[in-house]
């Protein structure tokens, strides 16, 4: 035997591994966006996003540091072999003390959570709104990531919400506040 298996290793230290990857779409002239994103795998919680037109590896390696710079890191970091990350992104992570892990190439089962974020991200906000740059995306984007982390159950982790429940009233008026223009809504009780 060689060991444990890939799923056996990410379910063993899901608290311990964020996942980062792009999602590329496009403005309403139909140029270029990109989304970068870290996600914690064990509480599925979007930990960061930026957005920009231009992804070099040098923005892509700031955007590590800016995740990391109080000192929240992960043990290890699941990134696919896109040019965007480069040895650059490497170095800042291990400067966090963090070891990067290499998806195999054409291996999106390596980075279930990842993709899975990426296509609640399209199907739930993405493919219901024109964009018109960069900023435009990077709002969107937070206002779903907000939504995502404080009131979307995740059937990964038992239908529970990543930053857990804001209230455990269960007495009183429940009321929808909406999400992206009514897209989605947050159901919530008031007191």
């Amino acid at each position: 035997g060689g060991g444990q298996t890939w799923a056996t290793f990410v379910k063993n230290h899901a608290n311990d591994i964020w996942c980062c990857d792009f999602v590329q779409t496009h403005d309403l002239l139909f140029r270029p966006l990109f989304l970068f994103f870290l996600l914690n795998q064990g509480s599925r919680r979007v930990v960061h996003i930026a957005a920009t037109r231009n992804p070099t590896q040098a923005w892509t390696a700031q955007q590590l540091r800016n995740a990391t710079m109080e000192g929240l890191a992960p043990k290890f970091l699941i990134r696919d072999r896109d040019e965007k990350f480069g040895a650059k992104f490497d170095r800042v992570a291990e400067g966090a003390g963090v070891r990067v892990i290499k998806t195999a190439v054409l291996a999106p089962n390596m980075n279930p959570v990842g993709e899975r974020f990426v296509g609640s991200l399209r199907r739930e906000a993405l493919d219901h709104v024109i964009l018109l740059d960069d900023q435009h995306l990077e709002t969107v984007a937070r206002q779903f990531v907000r939504y995502f982390n404080t009131a979307r159950p995740h059937q990964g982790i038992g239908q529970r919400i990543p930053d857990g429940p804001v209230n455990d009233n269960y007495v009183g008026k429940i009321i929808a506040i909406p999400v992206l223009g009514g897209l989605h809504h947050d159901y919530r009780r008031v007191a």
